[in-house]
């Protein structure tokens, strides 16, 4: 009874052992396992082991038939599912053996079958190969992104081509936009899928796992080759990106934006997840095959923003390198995502520095906006004191810059060294954020500029005229957009200051000497001393408001409520005066009857001639916008 159930014992062990072989661990393995708790178990184990090679060239032979069979057939092996799973049945017998005579390979006769084996599974590999080729170039045509919404078809939405007449087979169509990144492609069919995991599982027990990875990607890798150029994406070598007329560039950055969300959102994903399928069960096989499938796209990709940070930093880039910037760093987290294991490690990495490539890229396209403020000459005065063209251009270039506010104080708070050389800068500025700091050290660089620029006007009033202009211009550029609320209020109000000390500025180098021929000289003198004083500041006057007005109708005032405050603020001090003088000349005795002849302008005529002012000559360079 006990010599009974020992053999059931060792029979079941042997049983356990031929299973767990067949799948994932070696049977020798396991024999010696459960042999090294007994050493009676131990010999009837070892006992019935093949003491020989015959067993193993009957089988051989066996296997050798029918795998030829299927091997040297012409017609595809996975067009008929019985052949195909016969081929399959042969193959898992042929790895199990190989496997199971594996630990007796030091007996000479044993190893010259396994050889014979190892060779007859190479050609079943090399087979299992092709098979596993022409079930994805069959299954992979290429797919039309824009017919699927939310996983739906959408039958209305189609590639098309520049030229509706074009009859170029070659032509690659293109893609009508996405609007839509919520979808994933089922790119091949179910049930091939199902076929290609089952060869997969097949070609990686038998340690053909990186020839079944470089078969898959060498197709997938073209499928997505291709979806980019239906996506309008050329293939550009960097050197080719920098040589290229900025208006081209504009054109291709845009169908960048366009083709790198949908790779990194739809694309991408969609390989990982067929990836994933086909390779089910063996991760590592999996994150090879998307590596190869995905690198030479992504590194397309990826080159073409390199290009662009590494390129000319000149101001007018900004808006385009912003969207490149912000279009990688919205797409980070799907990198991290998807380029997390070893094998794609290094192409999350230098998306990641090309990312910190293109900050610095934007910073040093500020700096070089610094340098065009810097070297604009101070050459030729804007006619009428109006606005000069370098006020107007970097104002509107910094209020459509901060329309990039979020990305552009992000860029600028990556560089600690941002406030070194702001010496100059408000100190309530300076404990805002960098990009605070930027923007005002920008704004003094021009005030300082324009500063330079107004030394060239000889008349001092039309100098304060002239700052007065550009610094109105710059305070309401800071107040209707998004610099206000970077700079604060406390900036606005400093620099409103100074529009009112212009203002001043002005009054006083234009019509202190008016005023002063106003002044009446309430000194002694006789009554006929009296009126030929008051004769001779008339003259005067007269002499000087006539210049004025008719010098100063030709300077302009952008801005028409700095116009009229600046009208109202003259005739203010000018009229009172003028009207206490001229009622005084009238009372003047020695005049007499004859004063109408010695006034030239009734108070309403003053008042008339100063509305007049700041007509600026046929609109030159003034105008706001």
């Amino acid at each position: 009874m006990a010599e009974n159930g020992e053999e059931k014992l060792i029979a079941v062990a042997r049983h356990i052992a031929k299973t767990l072989g067949h799948t994932d661990t070696m049977t020798d393995d396991i024999l010696q396992i459960f042999s090294s708790f007994d050493n009676r178990l131990r010999e009837k184990l070892t006992d019935d082991q093949p003491t020989s090679c015959a067993s193993l060239e009957r089988t051989l032979k066996s296997l050798h038939r029918q795998i030829s069979r299927y091997v040297s057939t012409e017609h595809p092996i996975w067009s008929d599912s019985a052949d195909s799973a016969t081929f399959l049945d042969s193959i898992d017998e042929l790895i199990a053996t190989i496997r199971e005579w594996n630990p007796m390979a030091t007996d000479k006769s044993v190893s010259a079958s396994l050889d014979k084996a190892e060779d007859l599974l190479q050609q079943a590999m090399f087979r299992l190969e092709d098979e596993f080729k022409t079930l994805m170039q069959r299954a992979a045509e290429s797919l039309d992104l824009t017919r699927y919404q939310n996983g739906e078809p959408a039958a209305n939405l189609n590639y098309s081509s520049d030229s509706e007449e074009a009859e170029d087979d070659s032509e690659i169509p293109v893609a009508h936009p996405v609007t839509d990144y919520d979808i994933l492609i089922d790119a091949l069919p179910a049930g091939t899928v199902s076929d290609l995991h089952e060869i997969a599982r097949r070609m990686v027990a038998a340690g053909y796992g990186k020839e079944c990875s470089h078969a898959y990607s060498a197709c997938r890798r073209e499928f997505l080759e291709e979806s980019l150029s239906r996506l309008g994406l050329q293939k550009l070598s960097i050197d080719e990106v920098q040589k290229m007329q900025w208006t081209e560039l504009e054109d291709e950055i845009e169908k960048w934006v366009k083709a790198v969300n949908v790779a990194l959102r739809i694309l991408f994903p969609s390989e990982r997840r067929l990836c994933d399928r086909v390779f089910f069960g063996f991760n590592s096989v999996s994150d090879l095959s998307f590596m190869e499938v995905s690198r030479g796209s992504t590194i397309q990709l990826l080159n073409f923003a390199d290009a662009v940070a590494i390129s000319s930093r000149a101001p007018e880039r900004l808006f385009k390198v912003l969207d490149v910037y912000e279009a990688l760093r919205d797409l980070m987290p799907e990198f991290e995502l998807l380029f997390m294991d070893q094998y794609c490690v290094l192409l999350r990495n230098e998306a990641l520095t090309i990312w910190r490539r293109l900050g610095e890229a934007i910073r040093g396209i500020f700096m070089e906006l610094e340098n065009l403020i810097r070297r604009d000459p101070a050459k030729t005065p804007v006619p009428g004191g109006g606005l000069h063209p370098i006020t107007r251009y970097v104002m509107n270039y910094l209020r459509a810059a901060c329309r990039s506010r979020i990305s552009l104080e992000q860029v600028f708070e990556e560089s600690a060294s941002a406030v070194d050389y702001r010496g100059e800068v408000d100190d309530r500025v300076l404990s805002s954020s960098p990009l605070a700091v930027q923007m005002a050290w920008t704004m003094e660089l021009l005030e300082s500029n324009l500063e330079a620029k107004s030394k060239i006007y000889k008349d001092s009033a039309l100098l304060a005229v002239f700052m007065m202009n550009n610094e109105r211009y710059i305070v309401q550029k800071v107040k209707d957009s998004e610099l206000g609320l970077l700079l604060g209020d406390d900036w606005i109000r400093k620099h409103a200051s100074k529009v009112k000390q212009y203002h001043i500025n002005y009054q006083r180098s234009s019509w202190s000497k008016v005023l002063a021929a106003l002044k009446i000289d309430n000194n002694a003198m006789s009554p006929t001393g009296a009126s030929r004083s008051l004769k001779e500041k008339l003259k005067l006057f007269n002499s000087y408001f006539e210049e004025i007005c008719k010098t100063q109708s030709t300077w302009i005032i952008f801005d028409e409520q700095l116009k009229e405050d600046l009208k109202n603020s003259v005739a203010g001090i000018l009229s009172p005066a003028y009207r206490n003088f001229v009622g005084r000349l009238q009372s003047s005795h020695d005049t007499g009857r004859h004063v109408e002849r010695h006034i030239k302008f009734s108070v309403e005529d003053v008042e008339a001639r100063i509305t007049e002012l700041f007509q600026g000559n046929n609109g030159s360079g003034g105008g706001r916008k």
